[in-house]
C-alpha cells in the first residue's frame, strides 16, 4: 500500500438507524435531606490522586455550615489538610484507622465492615 493513496473504509452504523444513547436510572436516590449523627451510615474510600492517597468519607447529610465545622475540627485533630466536594469529606493521607475513632466520639455510625 503506498503512502498517497487514501482509503475509503465504512465501519460502523449511521446515527439516522434509530441509535439511542440508554440512560439507566440511579439505584440509589440523592437526598438533600439533613440527618443528625445517629442516622448516619458512613463509609471509607481510599483514591490516589497525582501519587498520593486521599480517604475520603461520606456519605455526609449535614447542612454547610456543619459540615464545615466538623471537617474543620477533624482536620485539626489529624494534624491534615481535607475538603468537603458533593458530601463527602476528603483527607490528605491515609487516615481511616484514626478517623474512625474520631467520628465514633461525634456519634456518627459506620456501616458494617467499614
Amino acid at each position: 500500500m503506498s503512502r498517497g493513496k487514501k482509503l475509503d473504509i465504512f465501519i460502523g452504523a449511521e446515527i439516522e438507524d434509530g441509535w439511542a444513547e440508554v440512560v439507566s436510572p440511579r439505584k440509589t436516590e440523592i437526598s438533600n435531606e439533613i440527618l443528625e449523627p445517629q442516622k448516619h451510615f458512613l463509609f471509607f474510600k481510599k483514591e490516589k490522586r497525582n501519587g498520593n492517597t486521599v480517604t475520603l468519607v461520606g456519605e455526609f447529610y449535614l447542612t454547610q455550615n456543619d459540615a464545615e465545622a466538623t471537617l474543620k475540627t477533624l482536620k485539626k485533630k489529624l494534624g491534615c489538610g481535607g475538603t468537603l466536594k458533593e458530601g463527602w469529606m476528603e483527607f490528605q493521607g491515609e487516615l481511616k484507622e484514626k478517623l474512625r475513632p474520631l467520628l465514633l466520639e461525634n456519634n456518627f455510625r459506620f456501616k458494617h465492615g467499614h
